[in-house]
C-alpha cells in the first residue's frame, strides 16, 4: 500500500507521469496542475472502471 500511494501516475489530461497523492482520495498533476478525485491508495479504482464501462455501454445503446 505504501509503495502504491507514493508512486507517480500518468495524468489523464496531459499524459505525463506527474500525478502525486495530496491527501486521501485527492491527486494532483504537477505538470498541468489539475486536481483529481480518486481512490485512497491509487488514482483509479475498480468501482470507477466498472462505472465508466457501464456508462460507455449505455451511451452506445442510446446512440444506436
Amino acid at each position: 500500500m505504501e509503495i502504491t500511494q507514493h508512486a507517480k501516475y500518468t495524468c489523464t489530461f496531459c499524459g505525463k507521469d506527474a500525478v502525486k497523492r495530496q491527501a486521501v482520495g485527492i491527486w494532483k498533476c504537477k505538470a498541468c496542475r489539475k486536481t483529481l478525485a480518486g481512490g485512497a491508495w491509487t488514482v483509479g479504482t475498480t468501482a470507477a472502471a466498472t462505472i465508466r464501462s457501464t456508462i460507455r455501454r449505455l451511451r452506445e445503446l442510446t446512440e444506436a
